[in-house]
């Protein structure tokens, strides 16, 4: 059996549903260290959300990059943490961008 990781998904919350995709992972820029960015959509509707996520320790020490760490349970509480922070999927706009804590939250 070959096992494949998820690099996107569908979470319900609340009887409706959102896609979320691993938009980047973990890379090394002129500026340093970027963790993962995922982007979250609401199905039928057009605004965006990112969430970007802390440079894993790992990388920061200098150990080699390994796997991203996303499934639907983290993009679920990624989903709600969105929405009640001011996401409003139904709006137009940018797409709206959080900043993940170390915590996860």
């Amino acid at each position: 059996m070959v096992h494949t990781r998820s690099l996107a998904g569908i979470v319900e919350i609340d009887g409706l549903k959102y896609e979320w995709q691993l938009q980047r992972e973990p890379q090394f820029t002129a500026d340093g260290w970027k963790g993962m960015t995922v982007s979250l959509r609401q199905i039928d509707t057009q605004r965006e959300a990112f969430l970007e996520f802390p440079t894993p320790k790992r990388l920061l020490k200098g150990l080699p990059k390994g796997r991203s760490q996303i499934n639907d349970v983290i993009a679920a509480r990624g989903v709600r943490a969105a929405l009640s922070a001011g996401w409003e999927p139904a709006s137009r706009g940018k797409p709206m961008v959080f900043m993940v804590d170390a915590n996860g939250d």
